[in-house]
């Protein structure tokens, strides 16, 4: 008879207990949705403020190799080839023999006009004498005027017959001096074109080639629009050439390396090349050591200009929108502002900014991604990194192509 009271102060217990367990379910979701609503923290990111400096600037271009001086050694005389005495592609010195040709017929020859000059010599002694005694007697009247006219016609005609032997045996010895063929210059020889015992003569009297390779000539082209960037830069004042345009040209070889002798640009083409549309430069550069071979790529970077006044910016800070160009600037309120920038050439890790940036702008490094504009940041400066440096050890500078 007493179920009813204790059932109901059992249901009276469980009703409470589900009630408090609502209850805090209820807290906990409201603490939750209080923690989701809570704003979230500025973005950190890395800012450098700009300050313009002069910056010392170099241009860097493809180019080849060429030989100062590049000789071919021809036979100047007609005969057998008896011997070559070089080494194929061996460097030689001024006066090294290089081949020698079958000289008995000019030494022959050499003989043949020296004895007639001994014979002409001789006779031009007699005449001598002749006209000596003549020239009293004459005189005195015991000899004729004809008789002096003749003895000084005889004697001049001999000492003319004697010249003209000299000159002969000048020549006989000339050729047979042709006959020894030497290096009119100290460079690097070519292949031989004949071989022993062929008869040379002028259809084949080119022998083989000797080229200078101290100093060496780098050649090297502009296009038409580089060009014409380059005069409006120093128009503009955005470009100081060095004084008189005395670039200092550094050779860098094929590994990157740099080469330890130093040029200078020593002839400029009258025009542009009809074919390519480009403008020839070259420099001209000591290779004492002969490492520099003709005909080898290279490329060559001049030194020497300087930006004055240039805004650099790490090429990281500068992002490509649909129209150019742009950079995050954190302003005096400590907001992200979207300022489209005009960037111009590489310089190392750097951008060279022409336009969109003025000195004491603060320009976000890293972690502009994320930013929105007129958002709040907190900023921080950039960690130092090492410079873009060739395996020479100095700073690279590429000129942007299509510029």
């Amino acid at each position: 008879m007493n179920w009813k009271p204790v059932n109901q102060h059992r249901f009276t217990t469980c009703f409470t207990f589900f009630g408090v367990i609502t209850f805090s379910l209820i807290l906990l979701a409201g603490c939750a949705r209080k923690k989701q609503a809570a704003p979230p923290p500025p973005p950190v990111v890395e800012v450098m403020q700009v300050a313009p400096k002069d910056t010392p600037v170099s241009f860097e271009y493809v180019a080849q190799t060429q030989s100062s001086r590049q000789v071919s050694i021809q036979a100047r005389v007609s005969g057998f080839l008896d011997s070559r005495d070089y080494t194929e592609g061996s460097i030689v010195k001024t006066g090294d023999v290089l081949f020698r040709m079958d000289s008995k017929p000019f030494q022959a020859q050499a003989n043949g006009m020296a004895a007639a000059l001994a014979r002409q010599k001789a006779a031009m002694e007699t005449a001598r004498q002749n006209l000596e005694r003549t020239r009293p007697l004459a005189a005195r009247n015991a000899l004729s005027q004809r008789d002096l006219d003749e003895a000084s016609g005889n004697f001049e005609s001999s000492a003319a017959a004697v010249e003209q032997a000299k000159s002969q045996l000048e020549t006989a010895e000339l050729n047979l001096s042709y006959c020894t063929i030497t290096s009119p210059l100290t460079g690097i020889t070519g292949a031989a074109l004949q071989q022993n015992g062929t008869y040379i003569n002028q259809q084949n009297s080119q022998l083989t080639t000797v080229a200078a390779l101290s100093p060496i000539w780098v050649n090297f082209s502009l296009s038409e629009n580089e060009m014409q960037k380059y005069r409006e830069q120093i128009t503009k004042k955005m470009l100081i050439p060095p004084r008189n345009g005395n670039y200092e040209v550094d050779i860098l070889i094929v590994d990157g390396s740099l080469f330890p002798h130093k040029g200078r640009i020593t002839f400029a083409a009258p025009s542009y090349n009809a074919q390519t549309g480009t403008f020839l430069l070259r420099a001209s550069v000591d290779n004492p050591e002969g490492v520099l071979r003709p005909n080898q790529y290279v490329r060559v970077r001049l030194n020497g200009a300087v930006r004055p006044g240039a805004i650099l910016v790490p090429q990281r800070a500068v992002q490509q929108g649909a129209k150019g160009h742009y950079v995050w600037v954190v302003s005096r309120e400590g907001t992200a502002e979207q300022r489209p920038v005009t960037a111009d050439e590489w310089h190392g890790s750097d951008w060279f900014i022409s336009e969109g940036l003025r000195s004491g702008d603060q320009v976000v490094v890293d972690g502009g991604l994320s930013l929105q504009p007129g958002i709040t940041v907190t900023t921080k400066r950039p960690v130092p990194r090492p410079h873009a440096t060739n395996s020479s050890g100095a700073s690279e500078t590429a000129v942007k192509q299509g510029s």
